[in-house]
């Protein structure tokens, strides 16, 4: 094996801050990168502690986490990484906070990967910062903290402190630190040991889900379902008022009211949803997937597909086309 000659040094002190009920893979993902140790790649490697406020802690499925490292190797730790939290509401203690806040003020380099941003959140330490987070939490991260700039659509950004989505994006982050502590040619040997792509730019898009939204509202129920009916014709507000025998101000209010967005809004979702389907699961070309979604031109299906998924149709059909093979083969 070939080592990566480095220049012997400190060792960069890593500290994991653990919180009850911390889904197993965003906590496993820091201790594979940073927690063992890898002298072929670079001698001193990191060293790597677990902070919990008790001395073992219950996280995901049952697992327990055993405190390696105290309140103060925390906050005189070179980097700080917080994964994600069981419920984002709750688990966050004043210690963690306020140790948190000390390691920042003391210079480390702070990190959360997914709902961890609720915790950075929490601390204050992203007021006035971008930030992002798995989309699935991306509007909740944003109304509970509005001081905090939101991006749903990247895998992670640094504004200050770093932040990540969900699930794999945990490891394009880690990755990405480790680049910049050791470089280029350390974390493509690591992401080879590790089987996944050494460098994903974190402007790339998360591919978040536009959900269909449901409702128990009968008389709204009944016109979305016409409405998704007939997403690939131009339809306006006001075909949608007269449809439901509302006035176009009634409308409005409704839809605001049941579903959170307006009627223009809701409109522009369904049809990316339906265009994400058709990408993933027919092969039509991208000029009928637009007709048949309502966007009319292949143009405006890209455009739109740009401002809200972050790639082009025909990107977003490969990676999905190509997500979908390496299943057949797995299974």
């Amino acid at each position: 094996m070939l080592a990566i000659m480095r220049k012997k040094r400190a060792k960069h002190r890593v500290c994991l801050a653990v919180i009850a009920g911390a889904p197993i893979f965003e906590l496993s993902v820091p201790c594979e990168v940073f927690g063992i140790d890898r002298p072929a790649l670079a001698d001193p490697w990191y060293a790597f502690g677990m902070y919990a406020d008790t001395p073992e802690i219950e996280v995901a499925a049952g697992f327990r986490a055993v405190r390696s490292a105290s309140f103060e190797d925390l906050v005189h730790a070179d980097t700080v990484i917080v994964p994600a939290c069981g419920s984002v509401r709750d688990g966050v203690t004043p210690t963690l906070l306020e140790g948190l806040r000390r390691a920042d003020a003391a210079g480390a380099r702070i990190a959360a990967i997914c709902s961890g941003a609720f915790v950075l959140a929490e601390a204050g330490l992203l007021d006035g910062r971008r930030a992002t987070a798995h989309w699935l939490h991306a509007a909740e991260l944003a109304e509970c903290y509005p001081a905090v700039t939101v991006d749903p659509s990247v895998l992670y950004v640094e504004d200050h402190v770093f932040t990540s989505a969900g699930t794999a994006a945990g490891i394009d982050l880690c990755l990405e630190l480790v680049r910049r502590d050791h470089g280029a040619a350390v974390t493509n040997m690591l992401a080879r040991y590790m089987v996944t792509p050494p460098h994903r730019l974190g402007g790339q898009a998360q591919y978040s889900w536009f959900p269909e939204r449901s409702t128990e509202d009968a008389l709204l129920g009944t016109l979305l379902d016409w409405a998704r009916d007939h997403l690939d014709g131009q339809l306006t507000v006001r075909e949608l008022a007269e449809h439901a025998h509302l006035s176009v101000r009634t409308l409005i209010r409704r839809f605001n009211q049941v579903l959170g967005v307006p009627p223009v809004r809701w409109l522009q979702n369904e049809r990316l949803r339906l265009a994400q389907q058709l990408l993933e699961n027919t092969e039509l070309a991208v000029d009928q997937v637009a007709a048949r979604s309502g966007f009319g031109s292949a143009a405006n299906l890209r455009q739109h597909f740009a401002e809200e998924v972050g790639v082009a149709p025909q990107a977003y059909r490969r990676t999905f086309r190509a997500e979908a093979a390496g299943a057949d083969v797995a299974g």
